[in-house]
């Protein structure tokens, strides 16, 4: 029997046909992908979370830190106020004993017919002013004043004798500086 095929010849096929589904292998890259992307999404809502917990906990941190910021300002200012206090106190303590000696010194220099009239001290600097009968006792004055060794640079800034009046006076100023 003679058997007769009438299908064209097999030619070259230039595109081949996978032997499996595309459909398949799209579907399971598209499940991958959204896998991918979820985990992926998944693992930024975490990040994002826990930023924001960081956050609110940074928050807490700084209203704490603030308080105590005030209270370190309000102690460091009492403190300043409480220093500059006690240096005040100091101050006047540690000068309280000067105007004692330098009137005891003073009052031990003065000859008898002599008044002082005013005494100012500025600084280191002092100045007599004052009254007398006699340009001797004004010497006698100075002369004591630079002998007690407690007045230095002592001079004589101003004398006036007052010719209308009788009995005749002289009123002075002397400068000096006082060391105790």
């Amino acid at each position: 029997m003679i058997k007769i095929n009438l299908a064209p010849p097999a030619a070259k096929k230039r595109f081949a046909m996978p032997s499996f589904n595309l459909g398949i292998l799209f579907g399971i890259l598209f499940v991958a992908l959204v896998a991918v992307l979820g985990f992926w999404w998944w693992t930024l809502d975490a990040e994002v979370q826990d930023l924001n917990r960081q956050v609110a906990e940074n928050q807490k941190e700084i209203g704490r830190l603030k308080q105590v910021i005030a209270e370190g300002q309000r102690f460091k200012r009492e403190k300043e106020d409480l220093e500059r206090r006690v240096n005040a106190v100091e101050s006047v303590a540690r000068l309280q004993a000067r105007p004692v000696y330098l009137l005891d010194a003073v009052a031990d220099m003065l000859p008898k017919d002599l008044w002082l009239t005013r005494m100012e001290e500025k600084g280191p600097q002092l100045r007599f002013a004052g009254t007398t009968y006699s340009s001797t006792a004004l010497a006698d004055f100075m002369a004591n004043l630079k002998a007690s060794g407690k007045f230095k640079d002592v001079d004589l800034l101003e004398s006036r004798q007052d010719l209308s009046k009788s009995p005749r006076t002289i009123t002075f100023e002397v400068s000096c500086r006082f060391e105790i």
